[in-house]
Order: structure tokens, then C-alpha cells, then sequence
């Protein structure tokens, strides 16, 4: 009863966001590659002046090298704009954890930007983040599954 209480009250700001990687809409993807790489981010949130106008995450950059390998000619100095995704989904911060867990859960998403009253992105609700927020709820739980839980024993054990 506490979890679903917990779930349907707390907001996003509970569940471990990271701090947004942001980077102009004019970067190119060769630059924006390498941020992703030294900040060990998945994805990056395109903003053009003040407003959030895009995403590019690894499954984008993952399916454009694949398209580079089989012979696509990417130009990896055009800017990310012509790369990225421009529909971002995001969530208010005042959204609740169960509510950002549906809106990921429907969409196939593995990172939420999360955005203020002014629409600018104040954080990233990750999938390994509400990992960590419902290992806070059950510690009992999550610490003590054996290491495969639906493993089944070949034989007895024992005498």
C-alpha cells in the first residue's frame, strides 16, 4: 500500500534525476558525439536560444552509424539538428513517479527531460534512477533476490 501511495504522490524530483546534458542546436553531431562520450551520457537534449528543441540519444547515433556502415556517407560535421529528434517527450516536474513510469513504459523510453513552469528542461528521468528510487522503497525486497530468480534446480539438494 505504501508503494502505490508513494507512486501516485511523489514527483519526478524524487527519482534520481541527472542533470540535463544540453548542447545548441548548431553543435555538430561529430561534437555532440564526443560529448556524449567523455560525460558517459546516453543522450543529450537539443535547445535552440532558451527553448528545448530536440534529443539525440545512442539508439539515434547507433542507427546512424549503422547506416554509415552500410555505405549512408554520414557527414558528421552537419549540425545535429539534422539528426535529432524533434519530438521531445518530456514531463512537468511536478508529474508523479508513477505517472513519468507509464508515460516511459508506453513509449518505449529509457530517458525523460524533465521541465519546469517555463518549459526549460531541469533534469532527465532515467530508467536506472527509478531503479534506484524503488530499491530506496524496498530495500528488503531488492537486496534480498537471489541472483536468478526464476532459476529452478536440476536436481535436490541435500541428503
Amino acid at each position: 500500500m505504501d508503494f502505490q501511495l508513494n507512486l501516485n504522490s511523489e514527483t519526478v524530483d524524487h527519482a534520481y534525476l541527472g542533470q540535463p546534458l544540453m548542447a545548441s542546436a548548431e553543435t555538430s553531431l561529430r561534437e555532440v558525439l564526443q560529448i556524449l562520450r567523455e560525460q558517459h551520457q546516453g543522450g543529450i537534449l537539443i535547445q535552440k536560444e532558451d527553448a528545448l528543441v530536440g534529443i539525440f540519444t545512442e539508439r539515434d547515433a547507433l542507427r546512424l552509424m549503422a547506416a554509415d556502415a552500410k555505405g549512408g556517407q554520414v557527414d558528421y560535421d552537419q549540425p545535429i539538428k539534422n539528426f535529432m529528434q524533434t519530438e521531445v517527450v518530456s514531463v512537468a516536474d511536478k508529474t508523479t513517479v508513477g505517472e513519468s513510469i507509464r508515460v516511459m513504459s508506453e513509449g518505449g523510453y529509457r530517458r525523460l527531460p524533465v521541465i519546469n513552469s517555463e518549459k526549460l528542461p531541469t533534469g532527465v528521468l532515467t530508467v536506472s534512477g527509478i531503479l534506484h528510487y524503488l530499491v530506496d522503497h524496498f530495500p528488503q525486497v531488492i537486496y534480498t533476490l537471489p541472483p536468478k530468480p526464476r532459476h529452478a534446480a536440476g536436481e535436490r539438494e541435500g541428503a
